[in-house]
């Protein structure tokens, strides 16, 4: 496997970049039902001859079996690696032959796939996607050798203090939830993994009732109709299941130090975040935008990096999901000023659950959140993964057209509210990576 994304021939990067304003300003979003019952949404644009799918099968690593962690990460890398009569390097030379590009990854609730091709090599391409899928090979050349990379891969993250901040960061905050499963395994658990497991992990997981399915081109629903008939009809009607339980995170407000002899720290923070289907959900944005968000216009920058210097970059982030939800953000900063960058974050947190954004912050946030929404149109790719994740937050066909009106509507009163309410400083919970001195409060 050259890589877990193949990189496309000129004549693909070419048509790729090509694809911009006639989407980005007027999405027309179609729901494609194929004669057997499979549903994918549709962005049809015949400007480029050019298609892309993205696809999702919930059920990721956080299913990993006991001992068997890494599973489905491996997995991920293995099926382009050969498929039906087709040996690694066949398969790999007939995507390369016709700048066709297949890809797949695995996070903690989902495995997706990709694929991007030119609208007159769509048939062959639909067929590798289906027998990779349906007849994946596992031989065991390409499985040792990916699994060869995937633990130097973990070796070389020993040392690396994002890759250990995260690593600590999802032991203490999920404790025993299966989130807490390294998503890439450990050097044992990837050790243990056969060709049987292989083999399982694609028949339990891939199944009509668990998939969601985007594509964006040049490409007419009744085609795309039989291609989603060809290429997943074949699958279970029904995966394993995929329930995880809920989750209520450790976020006890404390600061857990992981040592490690660097000379800049790696600073996490999180505390409790908000549902995507909660009323404040966009109040929320909004006001994470203005405390970390939001680059350089940020509280958490100006503060941290600007007025005081003490780290390059500081920032927050909502994550939601369907198993916990986390108001999380992170910097990095010399050992001798750890403790201080962290008073500040701290400080900035305060004063904004105290005050609330002002009346130009909302103002600008929201100029800047809906002025940049048509930039996320600008390839057919990002706008194929995009309908697949509007589906499976089920956010409703036409959220493209009516997601800026959720926040053009808003109130500054109820953004500072909403901010207000969410922001709890005493659960505001550090991991840091390094060697701070003098020590943090609350080490």
């Amino acid at each position: 496997m050259r890589s877990i994304m193949l990189y496309f021939r000129s004549a693909l990067i070419v048509v790729a970049v090509c694809v911009t304003s006639s989407l980005a300003y007027a999405v027309e979003v179609q729901s494609v039902v194929s004669p057997g019952g499979i549903r994918a949404w549709l962005v049809r644009d015949v400007s480029v001859p050019l298609i892309s799918m993205s696809f999702e099968f919930k059920g990721g690593t956080a299913l990993d079996p006991d001992g068997k962690e890494g599973l489905a990460n491996m997995v991920s890398a293995l099926l382009d690696e050969g498929a039906a009569d087709m040996d690694s390097q066949t398969f790999q030379g007939k995507l390369e032959d016709l700048s066709v590009s297949i890809g797949f990854s695995a996070s903690r609730s989902s495995f997706s796939g990709r694929l991007q091709t030119l609208s007159r090599h769509q048939d062959e391409a639909f067929r590798l996607l289906t027998v990779a899928l349906a007849s994946p090979r596992f031989d065991e050349k390409p499985v040792e050798r990916i699994r060869t990379q995937i633990i130097s891969g973990l070796k070389a993250q020993e040392k690396n203090p994002d890759a250990i901040a995260g690593r600590v960061f999802a032991k203490h905050i999920y404790g025993s939830h299966p989130f807490s499963k390294p998503s890439q395994g450990l050097e044992d658990t990837v050790k243990a993994i056969t060709r049987d497991d292989l083999v399982s992990f694609t028949k339990r997981r891939f199944a009509k009732d668990n998939l969601i399915v985007g594509v964006v081109g040049d490409i007419s629903p009744e085609k795309l109709a039989g291609i989603l008939d060809r290429v997943f009809g074949g699958l279970p009607d029904a995966a394993a299941s995929w329930d995880i339980p809920e989750l209520d995170p450790a976020f006890d407000g404390g600061v857990l130090v992981e040592k490690l002899d660097i000379p800049q720290s790696r600073v996490l923070f999180a505390q409790p975040g908000i549902a995507r289907d909660d009323p404040d959900y966009y109040a929320t944005y909004v006001a994470n935008h203005i405390l970390g968000g939001g680059g350089f216009s940020s509280r958490l920058y100006t503060e941290v990096r600007e007025k005081r210097g003490l780290a390059y970059s500081a920032s927050s982030y909502l994550s939601t999901g369907e198993v916990v939800n986390i108001l999380a953000g992170s910097a990095g900063t010399q050992n001798s000023r750890v403790a201080e960058t962290v008073d500040v974050i701290r400080d900035v947190w305060q004063k904004m659950q105290e005050e609330g954004p002002t009346d130009d912050e909302i103002t600008a946030a929201i100029q800047y959140l809906t002025g940049s929404w048509p930039l996320n149109f600008d390839r057919s790719a990002s706008i194929a993964g995009m309908l697949v994740t509007v589906q499976s937050l089920d956010l409703g066909i036409d959220y493209l057209d009516r997601r800026n009106d959720y926040l053009t509507s808003l109130k500054p009163g109820e953004i500072r509210t909403a901010i207000q309410k969410l922001l709890n400083p005493e659960r505001l919970t550090f991991v840091i990576v390094g060697e701070p001195d003098p020590p943090v409060h609350g080490q």
